[in-house]
């Protein structure tokens, strides 16, 4: 097989670099939404949660992002984190502390290019350049003499297709996981909510849940116990797909159960709230809240997960340096107690939904596992792919 392709920069493979929009990101719904560092640092840009931003149609013309862009952190921790555009429902522009990149497609394939700057290599390059200082950041000529190999077109284009079936792989059972968790809360609040009848029983979070504080010590946790920390919570996700290791930990935790339900409880977190997979251990800044019958798992997860809890704990939250919701006055919210048999129901239908999320989850860990194992082979000529040589016109 021939030679795997020539080393180039990633300036040279681009036919526009620039800088992105100045603007404060409103919820109010422009018709454009606004990128931010923030949206791109997780796995898959949410664009449902991507805010939008005031601008006019000449700016929108100037910044708009097209699929296929690459969008690069500039400053901060983040610097160098990115993402190849693939999906786009609205107009969207980017933010001035993001830097664009748009690939010549006539000598490179954006994809390929993309999969380049989420190799180890790219973070190594960007940590020598960005890394040494207080405040990290990189300017876009710094970025962009990142050097990579270049196949042939035909070849990079197979090779970004390999990856890509990984990642629609991945993105596929991520939305059916965002379905499951939206049609169990839909249910929730269509069965106790919108329909609650009047002559239910008054109650609170407390007759239903319980705080769980089983400490583990420093000295206790082993270095293969999972661990979960305010970090690993994605917003508004009750999947939980991210973790650390009791490795990581130099502090005592608490201990969680498998179905145990975490509740972020300092008061920018609040939105963050999961049910857990498997036994573990968790930053002592989580809830660790408890059904008192297995009947009640469901009902308690998306009580938790309302906004309105959400509102009740920021009204209940004290302290000033870093306001923060005890089980106390969390636990007094209130609820209507409906009859058991509807709980039951409502478990039934919910639980193999949770453990579906949690079956994906797994799969999604192993295809995730292939992706970045074959990523450094691919991007290096270790592996190559077999393609048919695009013929000219």
């Amino acid at each position: 097989m021939k030679e795997f392709g020539h080393e180039v920069d990633l300036t040279t493979v681009c036919d526009a670099i620039t800088y992105g929009y100045t603007a404060s990101a409103t919820d109010e719904d422009t018709g454009v939404k606004f990128l931010r560092i923030t949206d791109i640092v997780p796995d898959r840009i949410n664009w449902e949660t991507v805010p939008f931003c005031p601008i006019n149609e000449k700016d929108v013309e100037k910044y708009q992002l097209n699929i296929g862009d690459i969008v690069v952190a500039r400053t901060g921790a983040t610097t160098g984190w990115n993402k190849t555009i693939k999906h786009l429902n609205h107009k969207a522009v980017y933010a001035s502390f993001l830097i664009k990149y748009s690939v010549d497609r006539s000598i490179a394939d954006p994809n390929y290019v993309g999969y380049n700057l989420q190799s180890s290599n790219w973070y190594d390059y960007v940590e020598a350049i960005a890394g040494g200082s207080a405040q990290p950041g990189a300017n876009a000529k710094q970025l962009g003499s990142f050097k990579f190999l270049l196949p042939p077109l035909p070849e990079q284009k197979a090779i970004a297709s390999v990856l890509s079936s990984l990642d629609d792989k991945i993105d596929l059972l991520h939305r059916q996981n965002k379905t499951l968790e939206a049609m169990a809360e839909t249910l929730f609040r269509q069965w106790f909510i919108e329909e609650a009848k009047e002559d239910w029983k008054d109650g609170v979070l407390a007759d239903i849940a319980t705080n769980v504080r089983v400490n583990a010590t420093t000295e206790a946790i082993q270095e293969d116990d999972i661990y979960i920390g305010l970090e690993h919570i994605e917003r508004r996700n009750i999947a939980l797909s991210q973790y650390g290791y009791g490795s990581d930990v130099s502090s005592n935790k608490s201990r969680f159960k498998k179905y145990d339900i975490l509740f972020g409880k300092l008061r920018p977190y609040f939105h963050k709230v999961c049910i857990t997979p498997f036994e573990g251990i968790c930053s002592t800044d989580i809830l660790v809240l408890r059904a008192k019958e297995t009947v009640w798992t469901a009902f308690t997860l998306f009580a938790f997960f309302q906004d309105s809890v959400v509102e009740y704990a920021n009204l209940a939250s004290g302290g000033t340096r870093m306001p923060r919701a005890d089980w106390g006055s969390l636990s007094q919210y209130p609820i209507a107690i409906p009859p058991i048999e509807l709980v039951q129901q409502f478990n039934d239908l919910v639980i193999p939904s949770i453990e579906k999320i949690h079956a994906n989850l797994k799969q999604i860990q192993t295809l995730e596992n292939l992706r970045d194992t074959l990523l450094p082979k691919l991007m290096s000529g270790e592996v190559r792919v077999q393609y048919q040589t695009e013929e000219v016109a």
